[in-house]
């Protein structure tokens, strides 16, 4: 019993981290100011496959990817996964850049019931009734947004759609968090290098500029990877439903950095849609944890 406890414990810990350190990464590229986000994707695809080759290697877990990329004809599914995290990452990077980190974490706050609608359109997932209502809810306060503000928040739907498909997608590979997402900056690592080559032919590269920035620049592979590794010993830990109510640290955090640090306006019909969108949470995680305990 003792162990057990000891590794629950453990398991939160990670937990925590894990997503403490996703919540923060608006403080980490804010760093990046005057670099373009596309070259800071770029860099970011190209370092994270370097890291995680090397983080793989001391684990001494090459087998999972061998195997992988010996069936070609299902390396399809990983290609569309690096698609849609790079698409991902390169929005995200470019809200922290442009301080619209309040729609990022609005996109990740609505990426659990992008989850659950996706699962009931295009996997006929059967959902309760409460989900239906806490997805219906979520569209209402999107389509708010539209109505009274008049803009489209494209950002966080962009989030929202591309984290949910390549959640969808992932249903598909064989593959753990690492290996899997190695597998993918992999398969998108000889566009990044050409990229990068266009940018020193074009003297448009920053990691030349300065030592510092060229530190910073090859950072993002670790600050890439580290998160995903203590996200793996949570998840061995510990049951889905802990694991998915730690997940809202990452979105909260980013609205409290949103708010408090980057001084972004929260006026009241934003204020009003968010509101929206975590009743709709509570609503899908209450009808969850029935669902589960139920079971």
């Amino acid at each position: 019993m003792n162990k057990a406890v000891s590794e629950t414990s453990k398991g939160v810990a990670y937990g925590l981290a894990a997503y403490t350190m996703w919540g923060s990464f608006p403080l980490y590229f804010a760093l990046f100011e005057g670099i373009p986000a596309w070259e800071v994707l770029i860099h970011r695809v190209v370092w994270s496959c370097v890291f995680l080759a090397v983080v793989i290697s001391l684990l001494k877990r090459w087998s999972p990817v061998k195997v992988a990329l010996r069936r070609p004809k299902r390396l399809g599914f990983v290609l569309g996964c690096a698609i849609f995290i790079a698409l991902n990452w390169g929005i995200y990077i470019y809200a922290v850049e442009t301080r619209q980190v309040m729609q990022a974490s609005l996109g990740y706050f609505l990426t659990p019931l992008v989850n659950v609608a996706m699962g009931m359109l295009i996997l006929g997932e059967r959902i309760s009734r409460l989900q239906v209502v806490a997805v219906v809810l979520a569209a209402v306060a999107i389509v708010y947004q539209i109505v009274l503000l008049g803009v489209l928040p494209w950002i966080t739907l962009a989030l929202a759609f591309s984290f949910g498909t390549y959640g969808l997608m992932r249903k598909k590979v064989d593959l753990d968090g690492l290996s899997g997402l190695f597998v993918e900056t992999l398969l998108l690592l000889p566009l990044g290098l050409l990229a990068l080559a266009w940018l020193s032919a074009q003297e448009m590269s920053h990691l030349a500029e300065s030592t510092n920035s060229a530190l910073l620049l090859m950072s993002s592979g670790i600050v890439t990877a580290i998160p995903l590794l203590a996200f793996a010993g949570a998840a061995r830990r510990l049951r889905l439903s802990t694991v998915g109510f730690l997940m809202y640290i990452n979105p909260t955090l980013q609205f409290l950095i949103a708010m408090y640090v980057f001084h972004e306006p929260l006026g009241t019909e934003k204020l009003i849609s968010f509101v929206m969108i975590w009743v709709a949470l509570a609503i899908y995680s209450w009808s969850a944890w029935n669902g589960r305990a139920r079971a």
